[in-house]
């Protein structure tokens, strides 16, 4: 009756496997971190562009932009006033109000620089007004005081 041998890998072959997946994960991470970013600096981009058109929808309708007070929540709720609220055509946006790829809301302000009428923007990954690379503002910048 032949007997069975048992076959395994060494603790050195398994080592020189965990090695290579070390390295491995070395190579490719960063390059898969640094698309995971740029992915979320393009969709806060289309994502201010999609609500500027319903800001200026919005406008066309009132005759106004909303203000600093009215914010972005005016695209999805009428005014109070009666007489803007019978030009109101709204709601603006097919779903709710969306926050930025880093789970903040989107900013509002009067005006906006370079003589926009109002900035539209994210403070970016690093949630704070300013910054550089991922961490700066994107959208339609306020005007600097």
């Amino acid at each position: 009756m032949p007997t069975s041998i048992q076959r395994g890998f060494s603790l050195l072959e398994l080592m020189v496997v965990l090695v290579i997946m070390g390295l491995l994960a070395g190579l490719v991470a960063p390059r898969l971190f640094g698309n995971l970013s740029q992915s979320k600096v393009k969709a806060a981009s289309v994502q201010v562009q999609t609500l500027r058109s319903a800001v200026e929808n919005l406008q066309l309708d009132l005759g106004r932009y909303p203000t600093a007070e009215e914010g972005l929540s005016l695209l999805s709720k009428a005014p109070a006033d009666p007489a803007l609220a019978s030009k109101w055509r709204g709601p603006y946006l097919n779903n709710e109000l969306p926050l930025d790829p880093w789970d903040q809301p989107y900013q509002y302000a009067i005006p906006g620089a370079g003589g926009q009428p109002f900035a539209l923007y994210s403070f970016g990954a690093d949630k704070k007004a300013g910054g550089e690379g991922d961490d700066k503002d994107l959208g339609i910048l306020p005007a600097k005081p």
